[in-house]
């Protein structure tokens, strides 16, 4: 499959960010704006968490915390996967199954180039899915 920089190519949005002093509040409003499930949280430039929809649940709705006056450093997962602009995208759906995850930072070094979801792959992959069926069909009609 192809790597996962061509899928960052089609993206035309830029990369969702949040800072760790941010309140959950103010996460979920981006999460929302954005219509995305998780945004990274950048430190003076630097990736230092993901926050996502999933954290919120677990970490604020589920403990009855409250979401203003939370922080997004209280929530997020710091432990990040990332991959490289390099990987290719079957690697990224293995990797994000192992995990059990639903997002990856695409670093190029500390850069944050972008960040994949599974519904971006799953959208390749049934885009590759419907050009073979195409060639096929093409090839046993001619």
């Amino acid at each position: 499959m192809k790597p996962v920089l061509e899928l960052l190519r089609n993206h035309s949005e830029p990369v969702y960010q949040i800072t760790p002093s941010d309140t959950v509040f103010e996460a979920l409003q981006r999460l929302a704006d954005y219509e995305v499930g998780a945004l990274v949280v950048m430190d003076q430039g630097r990736l230092v968490g993901v926050v996502s929809e999933r954290d919120y649940t677990r970490k604020v709705a589920l403990q009855g915390k409250n979401s203003r006056e939370t922080s997004v450093a209280d929530i997020m997962s710091r432990n990040v996967v990332s991959v490289t602009p390099e990987t290719g995208t079957r690697a990224c759906m293995a990797l994000m199954s192992q995990k059990k995850i639903r997002h990856l930072p695409v670093l190029d070094g500390p850069k944050v180039l972008g960040m994949i979801s599974i519904r971006d792959l799953m959208d390749d992959i049934i885009a590759d899915h419907e050009q073979t069926i195409a060639q096929l069909t093409n090839y046993i009609s001619s």
